[in-house]
């Protein structure tokens, strides 16, 4: 693919992007409110946070499958239509039956946006420079997610749920609007390299490679051991008199530290090894998580949230661009679809497994469980790394 169409596809898609992550991210932290005022019960809540999740993994590996053999642009045009249209829905809800089919229908919207949209960029990628592409374009995810809740915030104290999902709806509308008029279709018929065959090959296929395998067990296995901690940080400020605007800035200082990295290490996955820097980074995070539990006011809970930041950073550009190498031999979309299903069904349990921990041993031993199964989910990640590179094949995605 010439370079300046793939420069164009990566502004359009950069801009989009971060539009469409700051309209969902700022429902995120009044979700709760939300669905409690619509006589939401802790179960309930449950149910109507993990639909958005399971909706998720139902449909990535499907629509993902499906791009690779009929093109990337439709997907994520009609995607993005979606999210505008279901976030006029909240509004309508009445109860919370109405609000879970919402939710797990906003799912099936972003299955159809955010896999589709890193197979584009993966696919529009130069051979050689995937982690510092991948890293710069996940800065779009982490901004807008991360400036999401405190504009979300601000909007509900002056105007009201109302004109939240209103914000949220014109975001996500504009991004619809970008990428209908000037987002490029991908050529999708680029043979695989070193293959001469089309991106048809099954995912069963997929699944035989022991790096992709290490690579979605990890993912999955790191997303259960650290997304059910995010829902209990309030409540361990809340045990430590934390104020919930510091611990508003923990987090916020937690996403905007990956994302000021993600160019950096991913400029450095190019040129380092990259299951190493997957591999330090997800041991820096899972012990920073671990030393949670024995922290004992804000400023050792920062600290230990900015070492958390540094480690995602380090491992996720890398992660990711290894799936890009991976995905131009067995196809972009099933790929990056199978790779985001894995976290989604973490985050499916995470919460589960954390509320138990809780209930049964008490608040601090979430994070030791927590950072403890993020280090299982490196291990096993290290064992399916030194059966793949016995093979040139596993010299290819590292380096």
């Amino acid at each position: 693919m010439k370079q300046q169409a793939a420069r164009r596809i990566f502004i359009i898609l950069f801009i989009a992007i971060f539009a469409a992550m700051l309209g969902l991210g700022i429902i995120g932290p009044l979700m709760p409110i939300y669905a409690k005022n619509l006589g939401a019960t802790g179960i309930w809540l449950g149910v109507i946070f993990s639909g958005f999740s399971l909706s998720r993994a139902i449909f990535m590996p499907i629509i993902g499958r499906i791009s690779d053999r009929k093109g990337r642009k439709k997907f994520i045009v009609v995607g993005l239509f979606c999210y505008s249209v279901i976030s006029l829905l909240y509004i309508q809800a009445s109860n919370v039956w109405a609000l879970s089919a919402i939710r797990f229908l906003h799912g099936f919207a972003s299955a159809m946006v955010i896999p589709i949209v890193m197979a584009y960029i993966g696919e529009s990628s130069r051979k050689g420079h995937e982690g510092k592409r991948m890293g710069i374009f996940n800065i779009a995810f982490f901004l807008g997610m991360g400036s999401g809740p405190l504009l979300g915030g601000l909007i509900h104290d002056k105007l009201g749920f109302n004109a939240v999902f209103h914000t949220m709806t014109a975001l996500t509308a504009f991004a619809f609007l970008l990428t209908l008029i000037f987002l490029p279709d991908v050529n999708i018929n680029i043979e695989r390299e070193n293959h001469g065959k089309k991106h048809t090959m099954s995912i069963k296929k997929i699944f035989s490679t022991n790096i992709f395998k290490g690579l979605l067990i990890y993912r999955f296995i790191n997303a259960m051991g650290r997304g059910g901690v995010l829902s209990f940080f309030p409540v361990l400020a809340a045990y430590l008199n934390i104020s919930p605007s510091k611990i508003g800035l923990i987090l916020t200082t937690n996403i905007f530290l990956m994302a000021l990295l993600q160019g950096i290490f991913g400029y450095l996955a190019d040129k380092w090894n990259k299951f190493y820097m997957v591999i330090i980074g997800s041991i820096i995070g899972s012990l920073a998580l671990i030393l949670i539990s024995l922290v004992k006011n804000f400023w050792s809970f920062l600290l230990l949230a900015l070492v958390m930041g540094l480690g995602g950073a380090i491992s996720m550009p890398a992660a990711t661009a290894i799936n890009v190498r991976i995905g131009r031999r067995y196809g972009m979309g099933s790929s990056m679809g199978l790779f985001n299903t894995a976290m989604s069904i973490g985050m499916i349990i995470a919460p589960i497994i954390s509320g138990l921990v809780m209930d049964y041993f008490g608040l601090k031993y979430i994070f030791y469980v927590s950072g403890g199964i993020s280090l299982i989910g490196t291990f096993i990640f290290s064992y399916y790394l030194l059966i793949g590179q016995k093979s040139e094949v596993g010299q290819f995605y590292a380096n």
